[in-house]
């Protein structure tokens, strides 16, 4: 799978896409096909951290993942070791009302899901009530708000703040994502965690629900 993994590293597209129908034709567990692809990300995501990979190689290995994905799931349908799929929880998440900004939401919500969260995006401007209603409504276990303006901290904390007035804020983990976060607005949302970045906030997730 080696190969595999350093194909998607160095961004190497259709390599990726051929190395893994070939692994699947020949008979390969669809399980450590997907692996393969999870060790990649874990790589690109140090390399991001690290700042030797930026937004746009990060986007591109999710896009590799995702249609990776698509190969590999019919596969996982009739893998015995296909339990190794199951979902490990429910996060929702929203670009918050009064921002529209969707690029950093839609990488975390392809990420998400590929690293074993049932994910419901409301997509962007989404008001704090509807969050509420459709957390409700889905079972979150954690609810993910993004903002990349200043303008979107203060409907963040109006968010947390309903929660509280509706007895609910110990039902979920709040996790807050955008550029211009730190964890002085973190502490003025009132939010459980904040992160600048997707890897990060998987991590997060991850220690969450383990």
């Amino acid at each position: 799978m080696q190969e595999l993994i350093d194909a998607m590293v160095e961004m190497m597209e259709d390599k990726v896409l051929e190395l893994t129908k070939q692994y699947l034709e020949d008979g390969k567990d669809p399980v450590e096909v997907f692996r393969a692809y999870q060790s990649a990300m874990e790589e690109i995501g140090k390399r991001f951290e690290g700042g030797t990979y930026f937004i746009p190689e990060l986007i591109m290995s999710g896009e590799m993942m995702k249609s990776g994905s698509e190969v590999i799931k019919p596969y996982l349908n009739g893998s015995e070791s296909g339990a190794g799929t199951e979902k490990i929880g429910k996060f929702l998440l929203a670009t918050i009302e009064g921002d529209i900004h969707d690029i950093g939401k839609n990488i975390v919500a392809m990420m998400m899901d590929l690293n074993g969260f049932e994910v419901l995006d409301l997509g962007v401007d989404v008001p704090a009530d509807t969050i509420i209603e459709k957390a409700k409504e889905f079972g979150a276990d954690i609810i993910g708000v993004s903002g990349l303006l200043t303008l979107a901290f203060d409907p963040m904390k109006g968010l947390v703040d309903k929660l509280k007035d509706a007895g609910l804020r110990d039902q979920y983990k709040v996790i807050v994502g955008g550029a211009q976060l730190d964890q002085q607005v973190c502490d003025y949302i009132g939010a459980d965690a904040f992160v600048t970045d997707a890897v990060a906030g998987i991590n997060q997730c991850k220690q969450w629900v383990a």
